[in-house]
């Protein structure tokens, strides 16, 4: 007994100290437990984790490659999974060891290594110095969903909370997006967005998420209206929503408080007030104004996210400042991203101004995330089995891209002239003008190697027959020939659509091969009239197969040489709500619509490829689609940015859209030139605005120029060169100068081309691919690199005669209209006249050249100018095949090594490798030096020239 403790208290001491113990043994026997819970089974190609907790029962690790792992974890026991539709990659069975170390488990190549934790199976990833470059913060999430009657989960997981790396990838975005860390991204296919989850970080790796659902990056909760996070206030501060105002002619027709703003969807509509209503149309009265004014507030400080949904002119301020002007087709609304610092408890003022012309709107709003959640790599999607991804190491990001085509396919060539210049309206509506435009162009020595058909070449009630109307068409082969015997190629639009009555749509739906939801909702289109439509189901192969043959039989006979596959989303009906754009493309053959929501383009584009193949086998495909996904390329597809339209802040959207389209491993890529859809003020030719009209017109056909594919299209006003400006202007020379260039790169382009599918290069590429260790390119959202050696600064402002350039650090760079030499690491005024686009090379490049033809392959003798950018050491391998076949992947080609040698001054032209049929046995190779002031423009300067058989030469700069 201790002295002056009570008898009480010593007994209830002892009572204490017995309790710590049993607790001590009963945790050591619990964590004994779990530990013999968990256990690993290394497997023929990996390895299998039974965590000990969390949400994953199984978690698989797969070795794909020596830089690749595979990650698949499940919330069941059973690890079998839908097969993967973007990767076709095997396992590795060899190359690789699995060892236990403690409470985990190491796979590791020689490249890379993964260890995976046996208590909880969280994953982390190391590069091959041991440094680790991604881990998942826990085991993610698994929340059950029901999806027509079947259990899937949402599935959500984290990695690299609180990070500062740049991440790219994810497809082609419309927001001005070009480093996504701390932003939100939504991987839903749409008219103008392609989800492709590939994603690259700066830390040099990439995350290949395999999921075909609807996905987000970024805040894993969803937005939505305003009204479920804010408190909101009408004008005069009463809680319970926005005043809203609506006027008609500018008189006020009716004013109420609306909860929310939203009209986003067609099933929005009917509550639009009725006082705003024609009677006759039963549709919003034209001439409408509609204003939305109020107060928000939260209690959650910090800054809050938000998307306006719209179309039609659209404005929103908060607390007196402008934070969105943009205008979008009314038919084709889409999200517009803007944040706002919030203070809780304080009322902040919203006004929303929209002039509606059948347009739709909504007003979206997402909570603060914690500051190390919001700069993570934050991955959910809607429907899935399993949380599923690979993880893509590398020494640089071309070697993470050339990994993401390991798993799902080599980007396959395109023919030689897709990398000329394309001519496409909407639309040309007799056969004689789409011949006639050839025709000019020709006539007017302006190079052209494409011209497009557009849809609604049938007649009206045909939409699916893939047959001509023979009264704007009376002999389609005589019209293909005839374009053909102008040295130019036809493209043409196909679309999965089609009317009930057609013969081709009821011999797919005899098979249960179509859609039939939107035929039986009743829904019609925007033809004449309007008809009942639906899409086909391209999942199972026989339908592939039927929708193939029915393309070949009424059209490929007729000499088509490359498809436009449309609406390829697919778009069975524009404005629906996301829930019934799932119902209308459901069941596939593969499940529902919801689980396979963003793969549709794969599989269609994936018949008309093989069915090509097929019939021609040593012809090179090519398809231009609207719509994309992981393992695309594969297919020789091509995206263009969809129904973009003719603004500025649209055109600058393009670049990032079309460089991270590029970054997630699809490298063919083109937008409408001048943006598809346009404003009044241009359609009606109004003379006060024609001159912005042209000027836009002229800033994205440069922009087009320095494009992977050379691509002019849109609504009224007409297109053509000739069209845009007249003759002798400063707009149509500039226009004519830019064409003329392509033709002039065309040795350098399609050597990038090729590089795509012998070497996994990229002709588009962001600046962190070439400059990784200058951290100021990471967020430039308006520059690029065409190539290695091109910096491309596109002019997206009205009257802009000069702009900000930033030189990336770690090279000299050459102004490629006056030859002036700049240092790296500095931002530049550079000038920026109307006929001219910034534009500088880096020292050391190598530029194969050539002269300007009228199509490609015109003068396969012309000679070959080396433009050699001195002040570097430069090499370069000049690529040639036969631009048509497919004897390229059997080795039918040639390289030519060129290296510069700047202390000596000597080039070398290199031995010729390797051979093809048609090759020229030897040619005229002119050599150019450019050192500070001379100008790379002065085409036809020349310092030297040799006849080039085939074996090396050495040629020495002259000081």
């Amino acid at each position: 007994m201790a002295r002056g403790s009570p008898a009480g208290e010593e007994t209830m001491t002892g009572l204490n100290t017995l309790r710590a113990a049993l607790c001590g043994l009963a945790l050591m026997a619990s964590t004994s437990a779990l530990a013999l819970e968990a256990g690993f089974e290394k497997t023929v190609d990996g390895v299998v984790v039974t965590p000990a907790s969390g949400p994953a029962k199984k978690v698989r690790l797969q070795v794909m490659g020596d830089r690749i792992i595979h990650v698949t974890a499940t919330p069941t026991d059973s690890l079998a999974i839908p097969p993967s539709l973007m990767v076709t990659a095997r396992p590795a069975t060899a190359g690789f060891t699995v060892t236990a170390s403690g409470d985990s488990v190491v796979l590791k190549t020689a490249k890379t290594s993964a260890t995976i934790s046996l208590q909880d199976g969280t994953v982390g990833f190391r590069d091959a110095a041991g440094k680790l470059v991604l881990s998942e913060r826990d085991r993610g999430a698994f929340i059950p969903v029901k999806v027509e009657g079947q259990d899937f989960y949402e599935v959500r997981q984290q990695f690299n909370p609180g990070t500062d790396e740049a991440f790219y990838g994810l497809g082609q975005h419309q927001n001005g997006q070009m480093n996504y860390n701390g932003q939100d991204v939504q991987l839903l296919q749409y008219n103008r967005v392609v989800a492709v989850p590939m994603l690259l970080s700066s830390k040099g790796y990439g995350l290949l998420w395999d999921n075909n659902a609807i996905t987000r990056f970024g805040n894993p909760v969803p937005y939505d209206l305003a009204s479920r996070d804010l408190k909101i206030f009408d004008a005069e501060g009463k809680p319970g929503g926005f005043t809203a105002r609506y006027y008609v002619g500018g008189k006020l027709k009716v004013s109420r408080v609306e909860k929310d703003i939203d009209y986003r969807f067609l099933k929005d509509l009917p509550g639009w007030p009725a006082e705003a209503v024609d009677p006759a149309t039963k549709a919003p009265m034209r001439d409408q104004k509609v204003v939305w004014e109020g107060q928000i507030q939260t209690d959650k400080a910090g800054v809050h996210t938000f998307q306006l949904y719209s179309s039609d002119y659209a404005k929103v301020f908060v607390d007196d400042q402008l934070v969105i002007d943009r205008w979008r087709q009314n038919w084709n609304p889409w999200y517009h991203n803007f944040s706002a610092a919030l203070t809780p408890g304080r009322k902040h003022k919203v006004r929303v101004e929209w002039n509606p012309d059948g347009g739709y709107i909504g007003l979206l709003h997402n909570d603060p995330m914690a500051k190390a959640d919001r700069h993570s790599l934050y991955l959910t999607s809607e429907v899935g089995k399993a949380i599923d991804y690979y993880f893509v190491g590398g020494d640089d990001l071309d070697q993470v891209i050339s990994g993401y085509r390991d798993l799902t396919g080599a980007a396959v060539m395109m023919p030689r002239w897709a990398y000329g210049f394309w001519q496409s309206r909407q639309r040309y509506e007799t056969a004689e003008q789409i011949v006639g435009v050839v025709k000019e162009y020709r006539r007017r020595k302006l190079p052209l190697d494409n011209i497009v058909m557009d849809w609604r070449y049938w007649k009206d009630p045909e939409w699916g027959t893939h047959r001509f109307d023979e009264t704007r068409f009376p002999d389609p082969k005589a019209m293909v020939d005839e374009i053909h015997g102008l040295n130019a190629h036809f493209m043409i639009s196909i679309w999965p659509k089609f009317y009930p009555t057609t013969d081709n749509y009821k011999e797919l739906d005899a098979k249960g091969f179509m859609y039939r939801r939107n035929v039986e909702q009743g829904a019609i289109d925007w033809v004449g009239p309007g008809y009942k439509n639906s899409f086909y189901d391209p999942y199972p192969a026989e339908a592939r197969a039927i929708y193939w043959r029915q393309v070949k039989d009424n059209l490929k006979a007729l000499g088509v040489d490359a498809w436009w596959m449309d609406a390829s989303e697919p778009d069975l009906h524009s404005n629906l709500d996301v829930a019934e754009r799932t119902l209308r493309m459901s069941p596939t053959a593969l499940g529902p619509g919801a689980e396979y929501f963003n793969s549709y383009s794969l599989v269609h584009t994936q018949g008309v490829y093989e069915g090509e193949r097929a019939l021609n086998p040593d012809v090179r495909p090519f398809i231009l689609t609207r719509s994309g996904f992981g393992g695309l390329q594969r297919h020789a597809s091509a995206v263009w940015s969809g129904d973009v339209v003719a603004r500025w802040d649209d055109f600058r959207d393009q670049i990032s859209a079309g460089v991270n389209l590029s970054m997630s491993g699809i490298p063919n890529w083109t937008t409408d030139i001048g943006g598809f859809s346009v404003e009044a003020r241009y359609t009606n030719k109004d003379p006060a605005h024609w001159a912005e009209w042209q000027e836009l017109n002229l800033r994205w056909f440069q922009f087009g120029a320095f494009s992977p594919l050379f691509r002019s299209h849109g609504e009224f006003p007409l297109r053509e060169i000739y069209n845009l400006a007249d003759e002798g202007t400063e707009v149509y020379q500039a226009l004519a100068w830019y064409n003329e260039l392509r033709y002039r790169l065309m040795p350098y382009v399609y050597t990038l081309a090729a590089e795509t599918y012998h070497r996994d290069g990229s002709l588009m590429r962001g600046l962190v691919m070439d400059f990784p260790d200058d951290r100021k390119v990471r967020n430039i959202d308006d520059q690029y690199l065409f190539g290695r050696e091109f910096l491309v600064a596109p002019v997206t402002s009205f009257k802009a005669r000069s702009r900000d350039v930033y030189l990336p650090a770690g090279a000299t760079w050459y102004d490629f209209e006056t030859g002036q030499r700049h240092a790296g690491g500095q931002t530049i005024k550079a000038a920026a006249p109307l006929s001219r686009m910034p534009l500088f090379v880096k020292a050391g490049s190598i530029v194969p050249t050539t002269v300007v033809q009228q199509y490609v392959g015109e003068k396969p003798d012309a000679p070959i100018t080396l433009v050699v950018y001195t002040g570097k050491d430069g090499r370069f391998e000049l690529y040639e095949d036969d631009g048509l076949s497919n004897g390229y992947e059997r080795g039918a080609y040639s390289r030519i090594p060129i290296a510069y040698d700047d202390a000596s001054g000597r080039l070398t032209i290199g031995a010729r490798s390797g051979s093809f049929k048609g090759m020229l046995d030897r040619r005229v190779i002119k050599v150019r030096f450019i050192g500070d002031g001379a100008r790379p423009t002065d085409f036809e300067m020349v310092d030297a020239s040799v006849d080039y058989v085939g074996q090396p030469v050495v040629l020495k700069r002259k000081r």
